[in-house]
């Protein structure tokens, strides 16, 4: 059973029809960063100027802790940074992809995936990039990468939204790129698939980062990583799920040290 096409997919179809599929598959991501990352960032960003009785409500850590302007504008220019770098990457893996006559890294063209294909990979790239980012962000806080990688992304102990691309370019690919887009280019998904993966990763980890208590308590685990460092390895988008089975949540943390 083939899912029903919609208005966007005859459209993503007349697109993919016209234009090459490498410079369609480069849009299609700077699209998302836009409206999963960016959009969701301003918004959360902004309450605590546009409604500071409601953000003061549901911030995690108290005021003075808060990210200053500065700081803002320091976490915005590095986040562009490293955009600009994973875009260049993936235009110089493309122009590879050109030379050697094969297609973009996911399934551009041709039907929409069935019912039970988008089920698949969904749910195979989901398991997939759970456990890949897990050992990953593990490794990170390993000492010797944590003081060269990772202490930069620390330097939020109370996170924004912004604060989720704030990192050293090479954590940047190895931990926010890598473990969503290697399952979907090795099972080569089609780009539907991609669409929601990429797109609910980069609005959980801009509401993980955004330091409000609410969203499913996505924010809560992963403040608490910041200001812990030891408990919540996870990606922002896995509800704990990693963190349930190797007992780095908080409950199972403190159950230890009990112990």
């Amino acid at each position: 059973m083939a899912i029903e096409p919609t208005a966007m997919a005859d459209l993503f179809e007349s697109i993919t029809s016209s234009q090459d599929v490498y410079t369609v598959e480069l849009g299609v991501h700077f699209a998302l960063q836009i409206l999963f990352w960016w959009l969701p960032g301003i918004t959360l960003v902004s309450l605590n100027y546009l409604a500071p009785s409601f953000s003061t409500r549901y911030k995690i850590q108290p005021a003075e802790k808060q990210p200053t302007l500065l700081d803002i504008g320091r976490c915005v220019a590095v986040s562009i940074c490293n955009q600009a770098i994973e875009l260049l990457l993936h235009f110089c893996l493309l122009n590879y992809y050109s030379s050697r006559g094969r297609e973009a890294t996911v399934r551009m063209k041709g039907d929409l995936p069935s019912l039970a294909e988008f089920t698949r990979d969904f749910v195979l790239s989901f398991i997939a990039r759970e456990a890949i980012h897990y050992y990953l962000h593990r490794l990170l806080h390993w000492r010797p990468l944590y003081k060269r990688l990772h202490k930069i992304h620390h330097n939020f102990t109370a996170p924004m939204a912004f604060a989720s691309q704030y990192a050293h370019p090479v954590e940047h690919i190895l931990l926010n790129v890598l473990p969503i887009t290697l399952p979907l280019v090795v099972l080569r998904s089609h780009v539907l698939v991609l669409v929601v993966m990429v797109g609910w990763d980069l609005l959980a980890t801009s509401v993980a980062h955004s330091g409000y208590d609410f969203f499913l308590g996505l924010a809560k685990m992963h403040d608490r990583h910041h200001e812990r460092f030891h408990v919540y390895f996870g990606s922002s988008g896995g509800f704990g799920i990693m963190d349930w089975a190797h007992r780095t949540n908080e409950e199972s943390v403190v159950q230890k040290k009990v112990d």
